[in-house]
């Protein structure tokens, strides 16, 4: 793909709205004991930023909190409120985040915070927080060390490039202390098919040109139905490591 570096981060970013039924379909949402931690006992306004088709809203939601969630786009935010009916719900950006200032206990963001402008993002967050409050930051990486896992990941990392979001470390800056990383490991089940249309949702694929998309898919599918670890299954335990990252506002 040709372009800017920035105007690929940009073209990633958008893609979503276009798959935003698949991508709320088939990706995973987040283990309880990720939740956990991104949602610290006493806490109770919580502002789910980018916020998708609300994997995470709605485990918040489920816990009894009151969740505002932000998202900028459009086909994502329609899948949230199709959900999420009762959750507060607005257009907006890390950037420019749509909420007075200390108005919230936490603020969560799930498999997004590589596409924010960071420094700009966490002083709007820290604006947002009360004192004391958490900004919790959680990713889902699969468990490339099993063997199977690890050869359909490779397939992805090769039209991926340097857009994959493993191993960042997010640095939210000076107003914000105690930063933590927890690992959560947990599996989510599908079937064969799933996993090709899991790959599919991925943006590095949604924005390759058709018979390159069509091309990858097509290895994905072989992978998946003639792996000896996989040939014959119905369902398919796909094993994840939840990386967590929580650190308070000063």
């Amino acid at each position: 793909m040709t372009g800017s570096r920035d105007d690929r981060h940009a073209a990633h970013a958008a893609s979503f709205t276009h798959h935003a039924d698949e991508y709320a379909a088939v990706r995973p949402g987040y283990p309880p004991a990720a939740v956990d931690l991104l949602a610290p006992a006493g806490a109770r306004d919580v502002l789910d930023l980018a916020a998708g088709t609300g994997k995470l809203t709605a485990a918040l939601v489920a816990r009894g909190l009151r969740v505002v969630a932000v998202e900028p786009a459009a086909g994502m935010r329609e899948q949230l409120a199709a959900a999420l009916p009762g959750v507060e719900l607005h257009d907006g950006s890390a950037e420019a985040i749509p909420l007075p200032d200390a108005s919230v206990d936490v603020v969560t963001v799930a498999q997004a915070w590589h596409w924010f402008d960071e420094p700009v993002a966490a002083a709007e967050v820290a604006r947002v927080l009360r004192p004391g409050g958490t900004l919790g930051i959680v990713w889902n990486d699969r468990d490339e060390n099993v063997p199977w896992v690890g050869a359909y990941g490779a397939l992805l990392h090769e039209a991926a490039g340097p857009q994959l979001a493993r191993d960042t470390h997010p640095t939210p800056g000076d107003a914000f202390t105690d930063v933590l990383r927890t690992d959560v490991r947990w599996d989510h089940v599908l079937t064969p098919d799933e996993l090709v249309r899991l790959a599919a949702t991925r943006s590095y694929a949604i924005v390759l040109p058709p018979d390159e998309r069509a091309a990858l898919l097509d290895r994905v599918r072989t992978l998946v139905t003639t792996h000896p670890d996989l040939a014959g299954r119905p369902r398919v335990p796909v094993p994840y490591v939840t990386r967590v990252y929580t650190a308070r506002r000063r």
